[in-house]
């Protein structure tokens, strides 16, 4: 099946291990990325803080792009551009005009855009991931994290339960991990504030991770690389003000399923993480289930 591939500019920069581990991944899974051409960041939070008009028309302009080289579905793994490409479409569906001259906009609103949760579950789908999985990882014990913006707003996002989520709980669970019960999956890990007030985001991560690690966790699974900055930089500090050493890998999804599915640890990016991963890919695995095919 192709995709289309809007990265964002997380993705090329500071979570660019989120961008090879879900491109490898697809790869394995026989999911065909095909990157926009000529995409444009979506606009950050400064777009639409100023001007919706703004944020509709550079979120949009993406999806045009992405009708126009033929493309039907595109995949958005950044939570954040996910949730302002969902809120495009649906804009532009209801008339608005925000578009470039020459661009199409219900093109552009009839592009369906996925979250790399959908895309692991609802498109790759539980048994493709049960069968791909070379190396079940079923030494690992990941806490889901969400963040608020995944599944929210859920007249936008119109993905998963906004208080409850599941979702990345059962790609872990049909990989071989042993997901955690816990209460924090949805709580707000600060987002900018780490930019603005520090101490803030440091006691929020701090609450996220003791409750993480008290619930049996030995690793957090993200989908948003916010979320992945925040706990995986201040995890230091957050430990400080918790007077216990936390040393919770924080890891995105993709890259979890990539370690079950065979793939070089490497490949996948797991050693640019601050807190060291690598050390997991030493104790997660159990013998290669009988049958399935390493890297797909």
């Amino acid at each position: 099946m192709k995709l289309g591939y809007y990265p964002g500019c997380s993705l090329h920069a500071t979570a660019k291990e989120f961008d090879l581990s879900t491109r490898a991944v697809c790869e394995a899974l026989g999911l065909e990325l095909v990157e926009i051409e000529d995409w444009n960041c979506r606009g950050a939070t400064a777009a639409h803080a100023l001007s919706d008009e703004l944020a509709v028309g550079l979120a949009g302009r993406n999806l045009a792009l992405a009708a126009q080289q033929g493309l039907e579905a595109l995949l958005a793994p950044c939570a954040a551009c996910f949730g302002r490409l969902k809120y495009a479409a649906k804009a532009l569906a209801a008339g608005a005009e925000a578009l470039p001259h020459g661009l199409d906009s219900q093109a552009a609103a009839r592009v369906k855009v996925h979250n790399i949760l959908d895309v692991l579950l609802n498109v790759a789908g539980v048994e493709r991931l049960k069968e791909r999985a070379s190396k079940p990882i079923s030494g690992l014990r990941p806490a889901a994290y969400y963040g608020c913006l995944l599944v929210r707003p859920p007249d936008v996002a119109e993905f998963d339960d906004p208080e409850n989520p599941t979702s990345m709980e059962q790609i872990l669970s049909a990989v071989g991990a042993e997901p955690v019960e816990w209460h924090h999956k949805v709580e707000c890990c600060g987002a900018s504030l780490a930019v603005t007030n520090t101490p803030s985001v440091v006691r929020l991560v701090a609450e996220i991770l003791a409750h993480a690690k008290s619930a049996g966790a030995n690793c957090v699974a993200v989908a948003c690389p916010l979320c992945q900055t925040n706990l995986d930089t201040r995890q230091a500090a957050a430990g400080r003000r918790v007077e216990e050493r936390l040393e919770l890998p924080i890891l995105y999804i993709s890259e979890l399923v990539g370690l079950a599915l065979g793939i070089d640890p490497v490949n996948l990016g797991l050693a640019r993480h601050i807190v060291d991963a690598m050390p997991l890919t030493r104790t997660a695995f159990i013998q290669p289930r009988e049958g399935a095919t390493a890297g797909g």
